[in-house]
């Protein structure tokens, strides 16, 4: 991790190198083309990981963000005696164990561990096998969160919500099994052990605070049913070229366009899922790659609206073609109308917006200022889309949510998109 602006610099420095590294084994001929290849793999590995820490150091320094945990450091003291207890040791067991008197271990609990060191309270955590976390809010208002994770040992299991989990049918407990194996050997099958280290980082943009586990476990969901897609060979090759999203434009004229979208995009190389979010999740849209190049976008449907799924899906697509192979490491997670101010969604927000509607035949729109059903539609049918793409912006850029209702497609998604294993309900 990155720590200062001078380290910054150094790893900006570092990372330029890198790129001149990489263009120069590219260039060079040889009779050895694997280690031509290996060379350059070792080079983009590099490239990617310090690029991931640029970015992240980027996002905090911006303010928008904030690292979000289960529970409150200043409950360590507590938790750490708890933790004794229940180990079956008394604090004469704790101190042989840390190679101190008892005597010490003694005044640590008394005084609440006020007078021990980071390093102390490091060292005694590990031994009684305790993993503590906390909070941390930037000074501006929450726009978005960033969670991560050393390794999958760092993952508090039972802070999954695994009873919503059991209750959606996600997996099954045998009677007399331990939940939290469950819910983690769950885990570990559908999304793999790597989702849950520095290698996901999970970007969320929203405006209310997720629950990083909510989202860990909803990504184990969408993973699982992926893979099955991807495994039955129902998705095509994957290239990051756009060109083609005229296509997926073109299919918000028809009825049956959210079906139909589902299967260009198949064709295309991406996964579509639909599942509905779990509770303190607050999500919209996310995207994310299995199997390490294949992309994934998910959607929550929680407004069943044209217009709502049209620019959802495009903002995820815009992530796909933007961020999701230059190196990040971040699985994308978006809640609409998050706040402002965020770089990297700006960017997701501008493809969308300038896919559905260019910028010069928005200008032309005379329903933004008529704010009429037939303004809307005439425009709808000059630029050659569905209206509730024109109603859904309108409403959005004035922050009026109670004009043009009729427009906007309410209830004509859900029922296209469902099939076998989507939860909706």
């Amino acid at each position: 991790m990155i720590y200062s602006d001078k380290q910054y610099n150094v790893a900006s420095a570092q990372l330029d190198k890198l790129k001149g590294a990489l263009a120069a084994a590219k260039a060079r001929e040889t009779d050895q083309a694997w280690l031509k290849q290996a060379e350059i793999a070792a080079i983009n590995s590099q490239i990617a990981e310090i690029g991931a820490e640029l970015a992240e150091y980027d996002l905090l320094k911006s303010g928008q963000v904030s690292f979000s945990k289960t529970y409150a450091l200043e409950e360590l003291p507590r938790v750490l005696v708890q933790a004794r207890i229940a180990s079956g040791m008394n604090q004469t067991d704790l101190a042989e164990k840390l190679g101190m008197k008892p005597q010490q271990v003694q005044r640590y609990e008394a005084t609440d561990y006020m007078g021990a060191s980071l390093g102390r309270l490091i060292e005694i955590s590990k031994a009684l096998g305790v993993k503590a976390s906390g909070s941390f809010e930037g000074p501006k208002q929450a726009g978005g969160s960033v969670f991560v994770w050393a390794d999958a040992d760092d993952i508090v299991w039972g802070q999954l919500p695994y009873k919503e989990m059991i209750k959606r049918k996600w997996f099954d407990l045998p009677r007399g099994a331990n939940p939290v194996e469950r819910v983690k050997e769950y885990f570990l099958q559908s999304a793999g052990p790597q989702f849950a280290t520095a290698l996901h980082r999970k970007k969320m943009h929203s405006g209310n605070a997720p629950n990083e586990y909510a989202l860990l476990a909803w990504q184990a969901r969408v993973l699982e049913r992926a893979r099955r897609k991807i495994e039955a060979q129902e998705i095509g090759h994957f290239e990051v070229d756009d060109r083609w999203m005229p296509q997926l434009v073109d299919l918000t004229k028809r009825k049956d366009g959210p079906k139909r979208a589902r299967d260009l995009l198949a064709s295309k190389g991406i996964v579509l899922i639909v599942e509905r979010h779990l509770p303190g999740s607050y999500l919209d849209g996310a995207a994310m790659l299995a199997d390490g190049d294949t992309p994934v976008v998910a959607l929550t449907l929680r407004h069943d609206r044209l217009d709502n799924f049209w620019f959802v899906l495009l903002h995820e697509l815009g992530h796909v073609f933007l961020h999701l192979f230059d190196g990040l490491r971040f699985d994308f997670f978006d809640e609409e109308g998050g706040s402002d101010g965020d770089a990297i969604e700006a960017e997701a927000d501008k493809f969308a917006l300038d896919t559905l509607i260019p910028g010069d035949l928005w200008d032309q729109c005379l329903s933004r200022f008529a704010l009429s059903d037939e303004a809307v539609e005439i425009d709808a049918e000059t630029i050659g889309i569905d209206p509730s793409i024109i109603a859904g912006r309108i409403r959005k850029e004035r922050g009026n949510y109670t004009i043009l209702n009729d427009l906007i497609g309410l209830g004509q998604v859900r029922s296209q998109l469902e099939e076998a294993g989507d939860d909706l309900d």
